[in-house]
């Protein structure tokens, strides 16, 4: 019967899903890969047909994202990530790389509020990467601050795709983001601040 179909097409789904991410997590094989593998075992199995999947593509984070990577690039050629990054460097107190990574985390927090945060991340990486370089802190830390910087996006909707597409069924305002999402970021803020010195030594 249908309900049956439908039972073990669920049952299958979730059974490739968990397949992936546990391929995933060994960290044996790249990430792209192995979700693309499992989308198209979804395809293959029946689960999906070609038009949802493509349907559940979101076209614009791509493009976004394939805009905004040559950006970070020219940001780097240009010269424009060294002179951003040495002026993070005269910043009081930017010698102590604490301070230099708060400095960093705030300012990609700020525009994660109004940009997507895979953009803000091509943009702030390379400065962040240029101001450890000349302040003789790891690079590698101060580029996983920015990263777990982006993922902020409480305050406002606009930092991730998923906050608008909650909005509106949730029938939230911005308002309900900044009240819920500056405590919560400032929280975050202080810990991540505090815990990531401590797992990846500046």
């Amino acid at each position: 019967s249908k309900k049956t179909i439908s039972k073990l097409k669920m049952s299958l789904a979730i059974i490739i899903m968990l397949i992936t991410l546990v391929i995933t997590a060994t960290g044996r094989f790249s990430i792209g890969e192995v979700m693309l593998g499992g989308a198209l075992l979804m395809v293959i199995t029946g689960i999906l047909t070609m038009d949802q999947a493509y349907q559940a593509i979101e076209w614009r984070s791509i493009f976004l994202v394939g805009g905004m990577l040559p950006l970070g690039v020219a940001l780097t050629k240009t010269g424009i990530a060294n002179s951003l990054g040495i002026t993070f460097n005269n910043l009081p107190g930017a010698t102590q790389p604490v301070i230099l990574l708060a400095a960093l985390m705030l300012v990609t927090i700020l525009l994660t509020t109004i940009m997507n945060g895979a953009s803000v991340a091509a943009i702030m990486t390379p400065i962040a990467i240029v101001a450890s370089q000349h302040a003789g802190v790891n690079p590698r830390s101060m580029a996983m601050g920015i990263a777990l910087a982006t993922s902020l996006a409480f305050i406002t909707p606009l930092g991730h795709p998923v906050n608008i597409l909650v909005m509106g069924p949730g029938g939230y305002r911005f308002r309900d983001f900044f009240t819920v999402g500056l405590p919560l970021t400032i929280l975050l803020y202080v810990f991540i601040i505090i815990v990531l010195p401590l797992i990846m030594p500046l």
